[in-house]
Formats: structure tokens, C-alpha cells, sequence
């Protein structure tokens, strides 16, 4: 089976097909991104599914190989990262600035941001892929995909007993079925959750039934697991039976209604605050190799301009530095022009709005934007692209840029103020095309580094990839605004409010910056929050240099606390499965055989749920229908929970025995 190209070897790798073929993919990745992202709040990850089509498609070709097969899924994942943009753009909606999505200012924030998510990734590769330990679980899955693949197309793996495309194909006829008996006929719940009272506190335990989000877990490994596991038990366990306790809520408000209010309306911000300090810290841990890597971008300028570029292996060369800092510093042009012209179309601002402001928001979208660049970069190294919390550093963002305004507001009037929301709306979006790009980028760096791929050749093709994307996404944002509407802001009254898209982080997002800027926001969880990471950063580094293999990551602990418990109990259930399997296979002969049998089954489950996650959406768009395939109705929820969950138990416990199997 094909590992890795050499370096020496030089295949067809930048094809026109091949960004053809990933722009196509990108193009559908991307309405369903968007559209899944809107209604329940989560997008995925398309590099892998990307990677599976793209092998079946180009295997009728000649010449295809690895490498281009690289290049479609790293255009293509553009798709499932750029579409977060949905976390904040909807907002300008929900505030009445916008009645719908004017191209040329979604497309060029999703443009300008996504090109500096690329450059100013390109310095960190070396540091935090090439040098770092960091597990990068949709990175490897990828590259393992490509890999089985490349070799059983090529003829290779003829051994029926050594992992290969067999398991990838079984993780994903399992979770792809799972995934269709739950999500689309709805026999199967999607989640089982169990509520209970414990004197006047009220909480619950809850996990989501994605074999996917398993497959996440088996690969980020227990450490992480562990650590969302303590996230989980801070927010459910602590905070929200405290506050359930200690907050009164009106009579017609049931106790679990009050719960999911503290939930989603304190514990996050305790979460985002945890999130904030760990994105710091790890800017912090990472400044030195960081440098490095700037520094060794720097020589190997030098290198290519003194005439020895052919020195520098080619798995090595990046985009070179010089040109790197001139695209960054070029996207100024466009973000000013941007900014300016959104901002005196605000009433607020009569047209002209104040230099100050504006200054102040294209600094801070490109200063904090390399801040993000490099935090976003780490969690995709963590815990996957999928996992990562955008939404977290959305609103990280939105209280760094809405408090400064706020200040330099001083007493100004509210329409001055309503024009400060926007503005501020505005620049988070930038910076979260930044973050999405920034998160995906390391991720498909590591899957090219794990097949031989050149570095500047995939770095060329994600911008591509963002251009296609930024093209695609405002026209189905204004498709679906026009067919669903937003929850509070619908575009015509005789639209049914129920059908609406819930754009939960928009909402969330657009609240917190309207809140802080108008001084009606109550910062004491983000404030606990922070002080809660600051703990654990110490306890962290407390276990690195006193225990051998003990740690607490603090971003994972922060992600516990601000995703819903069910979103995060899976990918513990996977970290917890993965290591009682390695723990079972010590001293076995096999055990590297089927560690890898292990590593491919779990790949497999996140693509077979992910194209399904793809074909539903099509499903749903094109009929019109909310559950297009379902074969029951509500009345049937309860015991689609008891069901789903033995179906969910039977799966873990089938996949144990295969991971196990000699």
C-alpha cells in the first residue's frame, strides 16, 4: 500500500481536473453546510467525504493519483469550514441592518477572510504540524482514507486480512445507516436524554447517537476525552443544578425549559470564558515555535532568492515568505473598501462614519485574526475541524471588538449605538472566515504531510477553494432566508414562524454584542469562566511536569462546557472505547495491524454519516420538507429514544469485537 510519496518523486498534483473536481464538491458541501448550520447549529467536516468521492470519481482517469486526490479534498473542505461564516452573518439580518444577503459584502468577507486564514497559517505549519505531537484526527483520517484508496485501486492490499478501503467502507455502511434510520426515517432517536431533580436543582445526562462523533472520539484519544468529560461535569454536574437552584423562574416555565434557559444563557458564556484563556495560553506556549517557523520561512526565502530553492525538499516547500506577507497586507485594500462602504449605508452613521471606528476595525480584524489563525490552528490539532468551537471564538471576538467600541462610543446616542452593533457584527464575521480557514488549513496540511504532498501547492489550492466558496454561500443564504426565514426575523408575515432556522450562534452572537455595546450585558460567567481556565492551565501544567502521561487540556475541558452535553458525550464514549481497546491489545503480535484496523473503521463512521448529512440536505431543500423520509411522527419520540439507544450500544460494542478481532 502507497504510505508516502517520497520527495524525490515528482506526480501530477495541481491538475485543472482536480480543481474542478473540488470546486463541484465544494459547491454542494457548501449548501449543506450552510443549510445544517442554520438549522441545528453544526457543520461538518467534507475533506474526508471529499476524499471518498473524489477517488471514485478519478479513478476513471488516467494518471490519478494520491496527491491529486489530496488536492480535491483540500479545495473541498473548504466547504465544511468557510460555511460557519453562518455563525455571524445572519445576525445583520436578525438586527434589521440587512433584508437579505448582499453579494459583494458576503462574498468579499468570506473572500478577504478566508485568504488571510490561508497566509497566515502558512508560517505555523512547520510548528504545529511538522514539529508538534498534535493527534489532528480528521487530518490522519484523510490521509488514511487516501491512502486505503490509492493502494486498493492501484492493486495493492490484496491481503484479506490486512486493514484497508474494506474497513473504511464498513465504518461507513454503519454509521451512514444508523445515521439514516435516525435522522431520516426517525425510528432511531438522534439523542437520549434523561432528566431528574435533585432537591431543587435540576440537570440532566445526556448523550447525542452519532456513531460519527464516536469515530471523532476514538481518534483524538482519552486525554481529550477525559478532559471533555470534566467540561461536561462543570456545566451539568455544577453550574447548571447551582443555578436551577438559585435562579427563580415564572410558574409556566417547566424545570427542564429553565434548565436549557441557564444552559444557553449563562453556562456558554462560563464556557467561551474558559475558551478565550486557552485560546491565549495557547498563543502563549506557541510563540517560540511559532518564531521558528517564521524563521525558518525567512531561510528558506533566502535559499530560493540566492538560487538553491532546489535545496529545500519538496514535502517542505511552502508558499514563499515574501509573497505571503505581500497577498496578506493586500487584503487590506478590499476589507477597507468593505468596511467603509458598509459603514456609511448605516443610518446611524449618516454616511459618515466615524475614521476611528473604522481604523479600529480593520486593525483588529487583521492583528487578532493571526491571533485566531494560530488558536483555531491548535484546536483542529485537537480535536478535528468538525469539533472545533468557531462559535466559541465568535464570541470571544465579539467581546474583544464591541467592548472598545463601546468605549470610544462614550454617550453617544443609540442610533450612533445600533450602527456600533453592525460594525461590530461585521468585523467578528472577518475574523470568523479567518478562524474557519486558519482551523481547516493545518488540518489538510497534516493529511498532505502524512501522504507526501508539496505544502504551497495545497496551500494555492485552499484558496481556490475559498473563492468558490465565498461565491456560493450568499446565494443559498438567500435562498433559504427567503424559504425559511430566521427565528425573530422573517421575511415575509405570512411565513410560518415554526419552519423558521433556528441560527442559534447568529442569535447568540448578535445578542451579545447588542448587549455589550448598549451596556445591558452581564459579564460575571465569562469572568468565572476565565477564571475557571486559569485554573486549569495551572493544573495542566502541573500534571505535564510532575506525572508521565497525565494532562488536562484546557480548550478540551472549555469545549465540554460550552457544546450541548450531547455533542460531547459521544466523542468521550469514542475516546474511552479506543483506549480500552489499545489497553487490550498489549503484548499482542498484531496490535500495530489492528490499531490501524481501529484508525480506519473510525474514519470510516465520520464519512458514512457525513455523505448522508450531505444527501439529507439535499432531501430537505428540494422537497421543501423538514423530514422528508420520516416513517413516524412525534408521538413516537419516546420510544425512538429507547430504541436508538440499543441500536447506538449494539454498534459500540460490534465496533470493540472488531477493533479486538485478530
Amino acid at each position: 500500500m502507497q504510505q508516502r510519496i517520497p520527495d524525490q518523486v515528482s506526480l501530477p498534483e495541481l491538475t485543472l481536473r482536480g480543481l474542478v473536481l473540488g470546486a463541484v464538491i465544494t459547491v454542494v458541501f457548501t449548501a449543506a453546510n450552510v443549510y445544517l448550520g442554520l438549522k441545528v447549529g453544526l457543520t461538518f467536516a467534507s475533506s474526508i467525504p471529499a476524499a471518498v468521492i473524489s477517488m471514485a470519481v478519478l479513478r476513471f482517469a488516467k494518471g490519478a493519483n494520491i496527491l491529486e486526490n489530496n488536492i480535491v479534498q483540500t479545495v473541498a473542505s473548504a466547504a465544511g469550514t468557510l460555511s460557519s461564516i453562518i455563525f455571524v452573518l445572519p445576525g445583520l439580518v436578525m438586527i434589521g441592518v440587512w433584508a437579505g444577503f448582499p453579494f459583494w459584502y458576503s462574498a468579499g468577507i468570506c473572500a478577504v477572510g478566508g485568504i488571510l486564514g490561508v497566509t497566515y497559517t502558512v508560517p505555523l505549519r512547520r510548528a504545529m504540524v511538522v514539529e508538534s505531537k498534535l493527534p489532528y484526527p480528521e487530518g490522519v483520517a484523510a490521509a488514511e482514507i487516501l491512502r486505503v484508496g490509492s493502494g486498493s485501486l492501484d492493486g495493492e492490499n490484496r491481503d484479506a486480512s490486512e486493514p484497508g478501503l474494506r474497513d473504511v467502507i464498513q465504518g461507513g455502511v454503519l454509521s451512514g445507516g444508523f445515521a439514516l434510520i435516525a435522522t431520516g426515517f426517525k425510528i432511531f432517536s438522534d439523542a437520549v436524554t434523561v432528566w431528574f431533580r435533585i432537591g431543587p436543582a435540576t440537570t440532566s445526562v445526556s448523550t447525542g447517537l452519532s456513531l460519527a462523533l464516536l469515530g471523532a472520539g476514538w481518534l483524538v484519544g482519552i486525554t481529550v476525552g477525559v478532559a471533555m468529560l470534566v467540561g461536561i461535569v462543570i456545566a451539568w454536574g455544577i453550574a447548571v443544578p447551582y443555578l436551577t437552584a438559585t435562579v427563580p423562574h415564572a410558574p409556566d416555565v417547566t424545570d427542564i425549559a429553565h434548565a436549557n434557559v441557564m444552559w444557553r444563557t449563562q453556562v456558554r458564556f462560563l464556557g467561551a470564558g474558559c475558551i478565550a484563556v486557552a485560546a491565549v495560553w495557547t498563543l502563549i506556549v506557541l510563540m517560540k515555535p511559532m518564531a521558528r517557523g517564521v524563521r525558518a520561512a525567512l531561510d528558506a526565502l533566502a535559499q530560493q532568492r540566492a538560487g538553491h530553492g532546489d535545496a529545500i525538499p519538496r514535502t517542505q516547500r511552502d508558499m514563499p515568505f515574501d509573497r505571503v506577507v505581500q497577498l496578506s497586507l493586500a487584503m487590506a485594500v478590499p476589507l477597507a473598501i468593505l468596511t467603509w462602504s458598509f459603514a456609511s449605508g448605516l443610518p446611524g452613521f449618516a454616511g459618515s462614519p466615524p475614521i476611528v471606528l473604522i481604523g479600529a476595525s480593520i486593525l483588529f480584524s487583521f492583528v487578532f485574526g493571526f491571533i485566531v489563525a494560530a488558536a483555531c490552528g491548535y484546536m483542529a490539532g485537537l480535536i478535528g475541524s468538525s469539533n472545533s468551537p468557531i462559535s466559541g471564538i465568535g464570541i470571544v471576538a465579539t467581546v474583544l471588538v464591541a467592548v472598545p467600541l463601546a468605549w470610544l462610543l462614550g454617550e453617544t446616542p443609540g442610533p450612533m449605538r445600533d450602527a456600533a452593533v453592525a460594525l461590530a457584527l461585521f468585523t467578528v464575521a472577518v475574523v470568523v472566515a479567518v478562524a474557519t480557514i486558519s482551523n481547516d488549513n493545518l488540518q489538510d496540511l497534516k493529511t498532505g504531510q502524512l501522504v507526501g504532498a508539496t505544502p504551497w501547492k495545497q496551500q494555492v489550492s485552499l484558496i481556490v477553494g475559498v473563492i468558490v466558496g465565498a461565491i456560493v454561500i450568499p446565494p443559498i443564504l438567500e435562498l433559504l432566508y427567503n424559504a425559511y426565514g430566521f427565528a425573530g426575523a422573517l421575511p415575509r408575515p405570512d411565513m410560518d414562524p415554526r419552519q423558521a432556522l433556528g441560527a442559534p450562534q447568529a442569535t447568540l452572537i448578535s445578542t451579545l454584542a447588542k448587549g455589550i455595546i448598549t451596556g445591558s450585558v452581564d459579564w460575571t460567567m465569562i469572568l468565572i469562566g476565565v477564571g475557571i481556565g486559569g485554573a486549569l492551565v495551572v493544573i495542566d501544567e502541573v500534571l505535564k511536569h510532575t506525572t508521565k502521561n497525565l494532562q488536562l487540556p484546557v480548550l478540551a475541558v472549555g469545549l465540554g462546557i460550552y457544546l450541548p452535553a450531547g455533542t460531547i458525550a459521544p466523542v468521550v464514549i469514542g475516546a474511552v472505547l479506543a483506549w480500552l481497546i489499545e489497553r487490550q491489545l498489549k503484548g499482542r503480535a498484531d496490535k500495530d495491524r489492528a490499531l490501524r484496523r481501529g484508525v480506519l473503521l473510525a474514519s470510516g463512521l465520520i464519512v458514512g454519516e457525513s455523505l448522508w448529512g450531505v444527501i439529507l440536505a439535499g432531501l430537505i431543500v428540494g422537497t421543501g420538507s423538514q423530514e422528508p423520509l420520516a416513517l413516524v411522527g412525534d408521538s413516537f419520540e419516546n420510544v425512538a429514544e429507547w430504541i436508538g439507544g440499543i441500536a447506538f450500544l449494539v454498534s459500540a460494542i460490534w465496533l470493540y469485537r472488531r477493533g479486538l478481532a485478530r
